[in-house]
């Protein structure tokens, strides 16, 4: 740091002197010279690093100032329409992440293929197949007609250079951003710097462009995007592909979206001409028969605005005194299975401690909706009594540690959607305003359990 220098002022003629003495050398009167501190002059490393200065001047607007909605961008497609809330929106970024072979270059190859038919210039970029693998797919899946452009590279300079002469295409995607590299970077493709740093560029490009961008993102074994979890927060919109390879569904899941609602799902049956649109999902989990089975309850979940009917089925098998109960969960969380045992046998007088508990949901599907709590706990107690639920009942709420049931939200939505597909009755929480269908409430659980044990 550079070192300040005293300097002296003469308070008769002003004059500057670099040291002390009796006689002003200007105006040579006695005693005039006092020590002032001099302002300090900015150094190169000051001057650096303060950024109070030297900036462009942004321009604030209102809050309350006149907003456009943005176009969106539909790809004819209306499961993967609704999941993005309508469509791409032009200038977007959009990451879709899922477990390998589940469908992603599949669905986004059927994606590309529609836009670009209906007009749209479209980019497809793949950088872990050769351009005859992504052609030999497309003629498969009879989309060899539609007018994508078509390319294999790496190099995130070399696509922005190819893009960026003449008209940007409204779609890019980009399969996938683990084996991009950019040479501003030092390290292989995949890391973390080169992820973050291709991305970075991506959506730049997007941005300034107008162009729509698509990233295909691989998962780790838990299930989550790999690479830096700051890449979700680059990324306009989060989309997760679900699904279990040996079942015909796939869920496509919006977790994030900036220009929408999240939690909206799309569904897709995979078939041999690619993946097909489900308009009624509940067909797919629920199983059809005409008398009750024990241990089976219908439950109405809820994926953002869509109301879907799944099977919770339950077995409860008594074991002999001092075998270990085995507790096993497939769909659900197997901390609140749990959670519901023990209220059954704390506040309802059930004993769960000597059988062993299965609990699956039918088709794969995996709910996290706490309205589930009264599903489990009627499919467990069918189990436990071999009293089948009425084959014609739903039912719903949230079980709360006292046993009180509590309300859930959307009820009416639940209960109109199993009426659309022939149930009759549905039970539920006392506090659930009343609708079309008949409705037995309980306001504990313990008065749940009475109704299907018969009991008082």
């Amino acid at each position: 740091m550079a070192k300040v220098q005293k300097r002296f002022v003469c308070q008769s003629c002003g004059s500057v002197s670099h040291r002390w003495q009796g006689q002003c050398a200007d105006c040579n009167e006695w005693n005039t010279l006092v020590e002032e501190a001099p302002a300090v002059a900015a150094t190169p490393f000051q001057a650096k690093h303060n950024l109070q200065g030297g900036g462009r001047t942004i321009v604030l607007s209102a809050l309350d100032a006149e907003a456009t909605l943005p176009d969106r961008l539909p790809f004819g497609i209306a499961e993967f329409d609704r999941a993005l809330g309508g469509g791409l929106v032009a200038g977007s970024a959009t990451l879709i992440g899922g477990d390998p072979g589940i469908g992603k270059s599949t669905l986004l190859l059927q994606a590309a293929a529609a836009l670009a038919r209906a007009g749209h210039d479209v980019a497809y970029v793949s950088g872990e197949e050769a351009a005859d693998q992504v052609r030999l797919r497309a003629r498969r899946l009879g989309l060899g007609d539609a007018p994508v452009q078509l390319a294999a590279a790496t190099s995130t300079r070399d696509i922005l250079t190819t893009l960026g002469q003449g008209t940007p295409p409204r779609l890019l995607v980009i399969d996938s951003i683990q084996t991009m590299h950019s040479d501003l970077i030092e390290g292989a493709p995949g890391t973390v710097s080169q992820v973050r740093a291709s991305s970075q560029e991506l959506i730049r490009f997007a941005k300034e462009r107008g162009t729509a961008v698509v990233l295909v993102g691989h998962v780790t074994k838990d299930g989550s995007i790999a690479g830096p979890r700051v890449l979700e927060h680059m990324v306009d919109t989060v989309l997760s592909f679900e699904g279990e390879r040996s079942h015909q569904y796939r869920i496509l899941r919006s977790l994030k979206n900036r220009f929408g609602g999240t939690d909206e799902i799309g569904v897709f049956a995979m078939a041999g001409d690619g993946l097909v649109e489900v308009s009624n999902p509940s067909a797919l989990f629920l199983t059809q028969r005409e008398e009750g089975v024990t241990g089976a309850t219908v439950f109405p979940a809820l994926e953002g605005t869509r109301p879907v009917l799944v099977e919770i089925q339950a077995l409860v098998v008594r074991l002999a005194s001092g075998a270990t109960p085995r507790r096993a969960v497939v769909g659900w969380d197997s901390g609140r299975l749990a959670m519901i045992l023990a209220v059954l046998e704390a506040r309802c007088g059930l004993s769960f401690s000597t059988c062993e508990v299965y609990l699956n949901v039918a088709g794969g599907y995996r709910i996290q909706d706490p309205a589930a709590d009264l599903a489990v706990a009627a499919a467990l107690v069918s189990a436990l009594s071999e009293r089948p639920v009425p084959v014609d009942a739903v039912a719903f709420g949230e079980i709360a540690l006292s046993g009180e049931l509590r309300p859930v939200a959307h009820a009416p939505l639940r209960l109109k959607e199993a009426a659309k597909l022939g149930f009759e009755r549905a039970l539920l929480p006392a506090a659930v305003e009343k609708g079309a269908m008949r409705q037995s409430a309980f306001r504990t659980l313990g008065q749940f359990v009475d109704h299907m044990l018969g009991r008082g």
